[in-house]
């Protein structure tokens, strides 16, 4: 197995030469240290070794140092409880994990709404009902408000009538212009429609901001298209095959497990043997070349065949911790030696030295671009800019406030000469301003005057006449 144990070309050499790899130079490292000779052999059925219920025996390695025709396993062997309670195994060498080994996923093809990308579709959603809340608020605040009412006339005080300029319509007119960063002609007037529009013009900037810095990204970040991005996800699905090396301590991680998605991930590789198993990474690695597989396999290996193939890549992170050793039979008085041997090698940094000759320096390391393949645009969320709703909602609760202040002052101040109470005032006042298909001419409560007479955009009635004048005027917007 590379980058492990790998037989040389030449066909001339004989003996311990013809090996090479990792742990070939670890055990020529251990020898030297503890001060023993050794013989290479490869184990005949090429199986690390696994239990096999239905004869009560093991296999492979396993069975080869039960039955003492080895002194030492030096390979990628896993450290587990099932092959630990019939064979001894020294301090780990290498810690490690089960990754997936997945192959690059394509790019994203262009869309015709992909200007939508930039915030998620929850985000669309919420701008959306944000849009349709504060302008329906500022409509009701507007007629709510006595300050929004004014005189159509201003040449013409003893008018009984007062007009609104923020209809339904303007409303709505309103607060779309100002999202688009156009004016809109309307500038409200009372403290409390001030408040919305000033919340308004806070939450458009936050959110156009966010919008075009993430649409530059995603216009400069190649967008990749991964069907799967945990086990979990490969557990949900049938349309990617996935398996493992058959008889390997990653096939038993997942037969023994009794965590529900690997039980689940375990029953489709059995009811799948001949399809999903592979009899060497090698094997593995190639199916997974072809598409449509993920190979479940030892990060170590992972690491390997990702560093010298820039079409394959890792999905999510590591599924369990857990080490190689160097395997003895049971009893052996080279375990503890090795081990204190295995020790000194990694304080000295010798074992790290190994690590890096054998998979970053050989030559034939995959030179792709890190910051790219890392580099993701991704879709802003409710935790990345939930907080200017929270904000606009705040704003919203601060202009009703300000309503109804700004009611009960000039209700007091301006006291109507029928006897009816400020609440029913109110009252009275509200369910005109929540009628929606109301006028925005209403009459003027007797002896409430017009705070400050100014001119604005309303309608007037052509050819109305004037009192104590003989000429007709038209008014128009």
């Amino acid at each position: 197995e590379r980058p492990y144990v790998m037989v040389k070309e030449d066909k001339n050499l004989t003996g311990n030469i013809r090996f090479e790899g990792f742990c070939i130079d670890l055990l020529k490292a251990i020898a030297q240290q503890v001060g023993f000779q050794y013989k290479i052999e490869l184990v005949p059925d090429n199986m690390y070794g696994v239990f096999i219920p239905e004869t009560n025996s093991w296999n492979g390695i396993v069975q080869e140092l039960m039955e003492r025709r080895a002194d030492l396993a030096v390979a990628s062997m896993t450290i587990n409880y099932a092959r630990e309670s019939v064979i001894d195994f020294t301090k780990p060498f290498m810690n490690l994990g089960i990754g997936i080994l997945f192959k690059v996923p394509t790019s994203q093809p262009t869309r015709l709404f992909s200007f939508m990308n930039p915030l998620a579709i929850e985000i669309w959603l919420y701008v959306l009902a944000a849009y349709i809340l504060v302008s329906f608020a500022l409509f009701v605040m507007a007629r709510f408000s006595p300050y929004e009412w004014k005189n159509p006339h201003p040449c013409y005080k003893e008018t009984d009538i007062v007009e609104n300029q923020f209809s339904i319509s303007n409303s709505f007119w309103f607060i779309t212009g100002t999202f688009l960063r156009q004016g809109s002609g309307l500038n409200p007037k009372a403290t409390s429609t001030r408040i919305v529009g000033g919340c308004w013009f806070f939450f458009c900037l936050i959110i156009i901001s966010s919008y075009t810095a993430n649409l530059a990204a995603f216009l400069t970040v190649e967008r990749m298209i991964s069907p799967i991005e945990s086990a979990s996800d490969l557990a949900d699905q049938t349309e990617i095959s996935y398996g493992t090396l058959e008889g390997g301590s990653t096939m038993t991680f997942f037969r023994d497990s009794k965590i529900g998605i690997y039980q689940k991930m375990w029953r489709y590789m059995e009811n799948r043997k001949a399809a999903v198993f592979v009899k060497t990474y090698e094997d593995g690695i190639k199916r997974v070349m072809e598409g449509s597989y993920a190979f479940l396999m030892e990060s170590t290996m992972l690491d390997y065949a990702v560093q010298r193939d820039c079409n394959l890549t890792q999905i999510g992170g590591l599924l369990d911790s857990k080490g190689y050793g160097i395997a003895t039979p049971k009893g052996s008085p080279w375990r503890d030696k090795i081990s204190l041997a295995i020790l000194e090698l990694q304080e000295k940094g010798i074992i790290q030295i190994l690590y890096d000759k054998w998979w970053k320096n050989t030559g034939d390391v995959c030179n792709r671009d890190d910051k790219s393949k890392e580099s993701k645009a991704n879709a802003l969320g409710v935790e990345n800019i939930g907080g200017v709703f929270v904000v606009l909602l705040c704003g919203l609760a601060l202009a009703v406030v300000v309503a109804i202040f700004e009611f009960c002052w000039n209700s007091r101040k301006n006291l109507n000469t029928e006897n009816q109470s400020l609440c029913s005032e109110m009252a009275q006042e509200l369910r005109f301003a929540m009628h929606c298909h109301g006028s925005k001419s209403k009459h003027r409560p007797r002896k409430r005057n017009c705070i400050k007479c100014s001119s604005g955009p309303t309608y007037v009635p052509s050819n109305m006449s004037m009192p104590n004048v003989g000429v007709h005027y038209n008014y128009f917007n």
